[in-house]
């Protein structure tokens, strides 16, 4: 695929350039919590606006239902790329209408504007083409230029990502450009031991990538949610545990093909458990118990993993040459719970290895709990996307660019 370099060789004084971005940050009372997705959009944005371009940068936020929504509204995520660029960000408070095009017209060279919610028109996300390209057709009429740099919504076939590159010159911005090589490093040519540590709350949403691992890597660990189910598959009992029944035939698959295949699976040996789920919003003391992962008493769950499964985790991160993590260990948002999560990312910073956090909640966490983003090999800002990745699914957003 054509880069942002590439674009920038030719010359982009005047021309206006649409930029998919991945603004959806998160968001309380109207504030961003964590604006780490808008950060990794500077560079493209500040380099086609010291070149001289009149930019036009576009994403969604949420699931608004294909209509305007002042919850989801990107003004907030505007103010703030205006803030981190030091410049002045027009809105315009519609996406393809009136406000849009007063907005692209009043650019001058070097100026940057920012279209509301991508999603409050319901032609982005429609599963029907035509009515996903008209809204396409509409996008195109504000641009000169596309440059895809929203890594997050690669995995969508949404009007944005996917019809309006078809419809405009388009070029690879330097966050896809990044990404995209980061995994090849965990696809085609892996540095080795390799690790993989997968948490989160389902098992559903990681089999294929577990799936796709087990032909690649030499180790995988198990936190979170979804390892009660692995526990459960393996006869243990799991209390009133995050579980997913109906995956256990699948998990009890997995495992006997990772035995098979000599990758080494690693499940937890010891759980931090209560008999309910810590409050989230005052974090009141949660006095959380620790047992053995074969022992957890049939009225307990399961929050998160023990201190002896921290350090065997850590042990089997530490002489690895390439770690991808994705998906926290426990419930890291309450601090009772945060030890487990903590405990990987800091494995990952103790190791030389190429370490990779894969977006989503794992990226969260990084910066919830404290850590120097800059201290991993790459952090990445799509959890979806990375994963369908490594899957080894075809992503529409990254095809239309390669078109």
């Amino acid at each position: 695929m054509k880069t942002i370099d590439a674009l920038l060789a030719e010359g982009v004084e005047g021309k206006r350039v649409f930029v998919r971005a991945d603004l959806n940050v998160p968001l309380a009372d109207g504030t961003i919590t964590d604006d780490g997705r808008i950060r990794a959009v500077l560079p493209t944005v500040k380099a086609l606006a010291d070149a001289g371009a009149k930019v036009v940068v576009a994403s969604h936020l949420g699931r608004p239902k294909g209509a305007p929504d002042p919850a989801f509204s990107l003004l907030p995520a505007a103010e703030r790329l205006g803030e981190l660029l030091g410049a002045p960000v027009a809105f315009a408070q519609d996406t393809v209408g009136p406000a849009a095009h007063d907005a692209v017209d009043g650019l001058q060279p070097g100026q940057i504007a920012v279209i509301e919610n991508l999603r409050f028109n319901a032609g982005e996300t429609a599963k029907d083409d035509a009515e996903r390209g008209a809204f396409a057709d509409r996008l195109a009429a504000l641009a000169d230029v596309y440059v895809g740099d929203g890594f997050g919504a690669v995995h969508r076939k949404h009007a944005s990502v996917f019809d309006l590159p078809a419809r405009l010159p388009h070029y690879a911005g330097y966050l896809i450009a990044t990404e995209v090589g980061v995994l090849k490093k965990l696809t085609d040519d892996v540095k080795r031991p390799y690790a993989v540590a997968l948490g989160g709350a389902k098992v559903s949403d990681k089999l294929g990538v577990i799936d796709h691992l087990l032909e690649r890597a030499d180790r995988i660990l198990i936190g979170g949610g979804m390892a009660y189910t692995f526990l459960k598959a393996q006869g243990h009992e799991v209390g009133i545990s995050l579980l997913q029944e109906d995956q256990i035939p699948a998990v009890k698959e997995y495992l006997k093909r990772a035995e098979d295949k000599g990758v080494e699976f690693v499940l937890p040996v010891d759980v931090l458990v209560s008999p309910d789920f810590p409050d989230l919003k005052t974090k009141a003391p949660a006095n959380p118990t620790t047992v053995a992962a074969d022992a957890i008493p049939a009225d307990q769950e399961g929050l998160d993993i023990g201190p002896e499964t921290r350090k065997l985790y850590a042990s089997k991160l530490s002489d690895a040459a390439t770690v991808f993590w994705n998906g926290p260990m426990g419930v890291f948002e309450h601090p009772d719970y945060a030890e487990g999560t903590k405990a990987v990312a800091q494995a990952l910073l103790d190791s030389p290895a190429f370490t990779v956090v894969g977006g989503g909640d794992s990226a969260a966490a990084v910066r919830t709990l404290g850590f120097d983003e800059n201290a991993f090999g790459h952090i990445s800002t799509g959890g979806g996307a990375s994963l369908e990745y490594l899957e080894g699914k075809t992503l529409p957003g990254l095809a239309a660019l390669e078109n």
